[in-house]
């Protein structure tokens, strides 16, 4: 094994330790990176009983934008949303949800781009 595949190894668990212990904590979990880093298959991988959407999908970003309720209930809990921001509006929908059930690790949003400094999530 080459010295960068170790690294990547050793990085890739600490996250992974690090996720399962904050879904244990926060109702939503986020996972942000640049593009093809790997963010996804470390979320399939390491959350292999939830369920994954990606908004990366035109047909399923579309529901997401136009029915968030309804995406939700598609979606209601146990879910990996991949390149969440795509549908920032789904962001206010997610925290009513939240504010009703309290559960821990109910969704991780994950994405490319730093969606944590939109104006639409907190």
């Amino acid at each position: 094994m080459h010295k960068f595949e170790k690294i990547f190894n050793m990085i890739a668990r600490n996250l992974k330790e690090q996720l399962f212990y904050f879904t244990t904590k926060f109702p939503v979990v986020t996972l942000t990176g640049v593009r093809q880093c790997g963010k996804s298959t470390l979320l399939k991988n390491s959350f292999p009983n939830y369920r994954y959407v990606s908004l990366e999908d035109p047909d399923i970003r579309q529901v997401a934008l136009e029915d968030p309720r309804g995406f939700l209930k598609m979606y209601d809990d146990n879910t990996i949303i991949d390149e969440a921001q795509h549908a920032p509006s789904l962001f206010s929908y997610i925290q009513t949800k939240i504010d009703d059930l309290n559960r821990k690790g109910m969704y991780i949003l994950s994405g490319s781009q730093n969606f944590l400094l939109m104006q639409s999530i907190s």
